[in-house]
């Protein structure tokens, strides 16, 4: 696995053997970063169920001014540090080991990654609830073909989705807050 492009092209990160993380496959994360790019430079973005964090070290990369991981299990913790002082970034980078939907309720990111393993079918919801109620204006959510999510949660709203085989990333918006009503004359 290996950072693709930006300030960190071409460094190769670690990563866990056996299947405990399934990581986000180079071409999808250049697809989605070739979308992104626009709207990371001096962005904050969370990477939850980060792993070994090539999502969010992809957007360190790229140009976000830091990056929330958050990661619960102890091997990819450890193993996401470890990139991060290889790459010297450790004051750009926080790591939250708390659980990823308690996390979203309180993150103060403008993007956000989140891509659970697929089988924590409640996580997902949990975590766009918790989003969608959030100051987050872009998150985007790996998750399998055939998994069917909302078109909205909260405030956020599908915009697009990005297929490769059996990936998909849904793309969620804030939905524009409506105007504020204008007070009558007296």
């Amino acid at each position: 696995m290996r950072i693709i492009a930006g300030e960190f092209k071409s460094r190769r990160l670690k990563s866990i053997p056996g299947l405990d993380t399934r990581p986000t496959p180079d071409r999808m994360r250049e697809s989605l970063f070739s979308i992104l790019q626009p709207e990371l430079e001096g962005a904050v973005f969370a990477d939850l169920y980060a792993g070994t964090g090539s999502v969010g070290l992809e957007a360190l990369s790229r140009g976000a001014a830091s990056v929330i991981f958050v990661e619960r299990h102890a091997k990819a913790a450890k193993i996401l540090r470890e990139n991060v002082a290889n790459l010297g970034v450790e004051t750009r980078t926080r790591l939250l080991t708390e659980s990823a939907s308690r996390a979203a309720m309180n993150l103060d990111a403008r993007i956000v990654f989140l891509d659970p393993p697929y089988e924590l079918n409640a996580e997902y919801d949990a975590c766009l609830e918790a989003l969608g109620e959030s100051r987050a204006e872009l998150v985007l959510v790996q998750h399998e073909n055939r998994r069917k999510l909302a078109a909205s949660y909260g405030t956020l709203e599908r915009t697009r989705t990005l297929k490769q085989g059996d990936n998909v990333v849904s793309f969620y918006r804030r939905r524009a807050q409506a105007e504020a009503p204008t007070s009558m004359p007296g």
